[in-house]
């Protein structure tokens, strides 16, 4: 099978960065489902990962981790899908990627495709929203409500970084199911024009320091932070605006994050990790299985939609190449897809 890999971390300039290699078709067992892939999309997690980690025993490393495909054969262990199936989902760290025409992947952390988008469109959905839905309710503890049914709370959510790929869906899934208020940061006009659209109730600029600004809106303390990148540079405006024991949630690489700061207002610090469960196997990761089912119904039923930004054309290492450079110049609003072989 055709696939996408490299052997040695090298800078994205290069041409050897990732290459179009050929793969034997993986064989499905116990809980896996073997899915042919029809689209992709990328985010900073495979450049990170192709930066930082060499590939072992010098066997190329296939990234991805944000898929859609069919469902061509099942393990003696699978129970929640069939041959046929149309699938999407984020897969699992400690495996190989999408970055190819086949893949395995573990039934309990797969979402039933939502019928109403593209291949392309549901491709840019999983990852982030697997990494927004468990910040938002398994560790922020926001009120979750129906969809169309939602009564304002007095539950207000700081999202930095909102114009990205999570920030893009964690604002969707708040507005379509909750009844916070949502506090977007974002610098460009073209991403202070997304994040409104998306139902951002408020946005402040990041480039500035935060505090001020958010007070100016004269509406209380925040509850909640949602903070999607540069969480050292905002943590004491966090502390300021924060409500006495409010929660923080991040998901960025901290590196001098001073817990201490956090402790007169007693506020609460969660990691945000949507690889924990299929890394670790946790017992209930099968709620990526229903949670994605939920995302799926939600798209469908018209109260989310794609986050897709930019399509940049078949799953190839020169378009792949292309993707990674434009995630590292941090300059991407909404997720980068590919399709087709």
């Amino acid at each position: 099978m055709k696939a996408i890999g490299y052997t040695e971390s090298l800078e994205i300039g290069n041409p050897q960065s990732l290459q179009d290699i050929e793969l034997a078709i993986p064989q499905s067992q116990g809980h896996d489902l073997l899915v042919k892939i029809n689209a992709i999309a990328v985010n900073p997690v495979d450049y990170k990962i192709r930066q930082c980690v060499q590939p072992e025993n010098n066997q190329a490393k296939v990234l991805g981790w944000d898929a859609v495909g069919e469902v061509v054969a099942v393990g003696d262990k699978v129970s929640l899908f069939n041959v046929g199936d149309q699938v999407f989902y984020a897969g699992d760290l400690t495996r190989q990627g999408a970055n190819a025409q086949y893949q395995l992947v573990d039934e309990r952390i797969v979402g039933r495709k939502p019928s109403s988008l593209t291949n392309a469109e549901a491709a840019a959905i999983p990852l982030t929203a697997i990494t927004a839905w468990e910040m938002l309710f398994d560790h922020l503890q926001i009120q979750q409500q129906s969809a169309g049914n939602t009564q304002k709370t007095d539950e207000v959510i700081l999202v930095t970084g909102a114009a990205g790929g999570v920030g893009s869906i964690l604002i969707q899934i708040v507005k379509a199911i909750t009844g916070a208020t949502v506090i977007a940061t974002a610098s460009r006009e073209s991403s202070k024009q997304w994040v409104t659209e998306l139902g951002a109730d408020y946005v402040v600029d990041h480039s500035k320091p935060l505090a001020p600004q958010i007070e100016s809106l004269n509406i209380g303390f925040v509850t909640h932070v949602a903070s999607l990148n540069g969480t050292d540079n905002y943590l004491d405006d966090y502390i300021q605006v924060l409500k006495p024991f409010g929660k923080l949630a991040l998901i960025d690489e901290s590196q001098n994050f001073d817990i201490n700061k956090l402790k007169y207002k007693a506020i609460s610090t969660h990691w945000e990790l949507m690889f924990t469960r299929s890394m670790f196997k946790t017992d209930d990761m099968i709620e990526q299985h229903k949670l994605l089912n939920q995302v799926a119904k939600l798209i469908d039923q018209g109260h989310i939609k794609t986050t897709l930004g930019k399509h940049l054309g078949t799953i190839n290492a020169e378009n792949l190449r292309q993707a990674h450079a434009e995630l590292e110049a941090r300059s991407v609003i909404g997720k980068i897809v590919l399709e087709g072989f």
